[in-house]
C-alpha cells in the first residue's frame, strides 16, 4: 500500500490532520476519481479511517504509530536525496 507515490502523498498529508476529498485532491493534484479511489484502497488496508462530517466523509490516519512511520520515511527520503547525513 505504500509503494503507490499518490498513496504515500494522501497518507503524508493525512500526517497533518483529518481531511476530507476536496482539500485531498486539492493538495495532490490529483483527479477526484484516482483519490478517492486510492482512499478506499487505504481505507480497506486498514490504514485510514472515516468518519462523516454532513455530507462529507473525512479521512485520517488510524494511529500515531503510522503517523510517525510516514514523517521518518519521508525524513529518511529527504536525507537520501540531499545529501544530508543519517542519524541514529
Amino acid at each position: 500500500m505504500l509503494s503507490d507515490p499518490t498513496r504515500l502523498h494522501l497518507l503524508w498529508i493525512l500526517t497533518r490532520g483529518p481531511a476530507d476529498v476536496g482539500s485531498l485532491v486539492a493538495a495532490t493534484g490529483a483527479n477526484r476519481t484516482a483519490v478517492s479511489q486510492h482512499l478506499a484502497k487505504l481505507r480497506h488496508s486498514g490504514l485510514v479511517s472515516t468518519r462523516r462530517d454532513a455530507r462529507n466523509v473525512i479521512y485520517s490516519i488510524v494511529d500515531g504509530h503510522l503517523s510517525r512511520l510516514i514523517l521518518e520515511g519521508m525524513n529518511h527520503a529527504d536525507h537520501r536525496v540531499t545529501g544530508e547525513p543519517v542519524h541514529d
